[in-house]
């Protein structure tokens, strides 16, 4: 082999052996690891958690070779809600009391002593940037209902629902005779965006009605319901309730009057063709400004009959042929 083939061969060797060492020193120059969240209610979807519930938040150093064994490190936590802090652990637990997205960020710095060669003793800082994205949501806890619960007929009514949880929601809703729970597939669902909800209808039959209504997010579904008691629109039952029994008791007061009248009068016309006199004058003496043509001659019968009572048993007549 030539000499100038051989030089170019060394060459090769020599950086093949140097390359290990060059890819060590520059891993060294920079903190790998991994930003992790957990919680002890774990949810089905990445990246999510629940509000009011504490958060586990740790840092978890790659360091295979032990080089930062003789590090200290320091760690300046902001949790995206205006809160930071700044802890020489790597774990910090942490509580959002809010709903929304918001991004973990870590600050690493590590230092430590190094000695070389020739030279004296040295403090090394490395630093390392890390972030993770939490999304913060909040169980349906109930449905707060508010509106009318007696209407008439053919008027607009509007419920408004509040919903103790956070969006987005999927809401179903049903008029029932009673309050009942709402199978799958009875309703139609609509997404709703907001933790406010308007239901609009319009009755036309009067009758007792029940909203049932059905809430559910991605954590957790609820129900609730709302009773409406339905009026005609021509009858308000607080105020006409007492005049109508009044009317109608006067009207069955009156027919039974006029039943037992006839019936009477029938009876006397057979037995007596001529009313007894006392009658007469009772009738002459309570009708008689309508029956009689003129006032005087009402006064005249009042004065002759005066003072008179009518007789307690009818007398009967007797006729030969």
């Amino acid at each position: 082999m030539a000499p100038a083939a051989w030089s170019r061969f060394g060459r090769v060797l020599w950086l093949a052996c140097l390359l290990p060492l060059a890819t060590a020193r520059v891993a060294a120059e920079f903190l790998v690891g991994n930003l992790v969240v957990t919680q002890n209610t774990s949810l089905p979807w990445p990246s999510s958690y629940l509000t009011k519930t504490i958060l586990k938040v740790s840092f978890l150093l790659h360091d295979p070779s032990n080089f930062f064994k003789t590090a200290s490190f320091l760690y300046s936590w902001d949790f995206g809600d205006g809160t930071q802090m700044v802890t020489e652990d790597s774990v910090v637990y942490y509580n959002y009391s809010i709903i929304g997205t918001f991004t973990v960020k870590l600050k690493v710095v590590a230092e430590w002593e190094q000695a070389e060669p020739d030279t004296a003793k040295g403090v090394m800082q490395k630093t390392g940037d890390f972030s993770a994205s939490l999304k913060l949501q909040e169980s349906l806890r109930g449905i707060q209902v508010l509106g009318p619960t007696l209407i008439q007929t053919f008027q607009k009514l509007t419920v408004t629902l509040n919903f103790l949880g956070s969006p987005p929601l999927t809401v179903c809703w049903r008029l029932k005779p009673e309050c009942l729970p709402l199978e799958e597939g009875e309703c139609h669902p609509v997404s709703v965006a907001s933790m406010t909800y308007n239901l609009t209808h319009t009755f036309r039959d009067p009758g007792d009605y029940c909203f049932s209504i059905r809430a559910e997010n991605i954590i957790s579904k609820t129900h609730q319901y709302h009773r409406v008691q339905v009026w005609p629109s021509s009858i308000q039952p607080a105020v006409f309730a007492f005049p109508c029994a009044t009317l109608i008791t006067v009207m069955l007061a009156c027919i039974m009057y006029l039943t037992l009248r006839n019936a009477t009068q029938q009876k006397d016309m057979v037995e007596n063709p001529e009313p007894p006199s006392g009658v007469r004058c009772c009738c002459q003496m309570c009708c008689g400004p309508f029956l009689l043509e003129t006032p005087s001659e009402y006064l005249e019968i009042v004065r002759e009959n005066h003072g008179l009572l009518p007789p307690l048993y009818k007398s009967v007549k007797t006729y030969t042929v």
